[in-house]
């Protein structure tokens, strides 16, 4: 079977599968957990084949395919929704997926490095860290107007 396009909805446990040949006829769908996924990929498909992925998660199986020789590109979620035909489930988001993958104007999600997905991360955490010491220290100044406590440059309130 020669499939050149395989479109990939990935899940929490399971993956659901939907493959084309270049008629672009649906030849292959299938529902596999994640260690099924990588044995089919070894026994049906061909390196050097297309095979698209949209959701999270999407990076490191990128990375692991593009290791073993396939041609990895992601679309952006927001891209595939309009090619979903009808009510939204994995097998018509893996559908979906093919049928954008397709178009030719289809822009499609650069697949992160390791390091290129660590950074935000770290960003978001300090962003956060730094929210909860304002507020924290918000807290505190409320706190000690109550009792009339002044303080370096803040003084809240004094006493007659």
């Amino acid at each position: 079977m020669k499939l050149i396009c395989i479109g990939v909805d990935l899940a929490k446990k399971e993956l659901q599968v939907h493959g084309v040949d270049r008629s672009e006829k649906p030849v292959w769908r299938k529902k596999l957990n994640r260690q099924e996924w990588l044995k089919a990929v070894l026994e049906r498909i061909q390196p050097g084949r297309e095979i698209d992925k949209a959701c999270s998660g999407a990076h490191l199986w990128a990375r692991q395919l593009q290791k073993l020789g396939y041609t990895v590109k992601r679309i952006a979620p927001q891209f595939v929704k309009p090619y979903v035909r009808s009510n939204k489930n994995d097998a018509n988001d893996a559908e979906a997926i093919c049928e954008a993958m397709s178009r030719p104007n289809m822009r499609f999600v650069a697949i992160k490095t390791v390091e290129q997905q660590d950074i935000p991360p770290v960003h978001r955490a300090r962003a956060s860290l730094i929210e909860q010491r304002t507020a924290k220290g918000s807290q505190i100044r409320g706190l000690t107007s109550e009792y009339f406590i002044c303080y370096r440059k803040y003084c809240v309130a004094q006493l007659l």
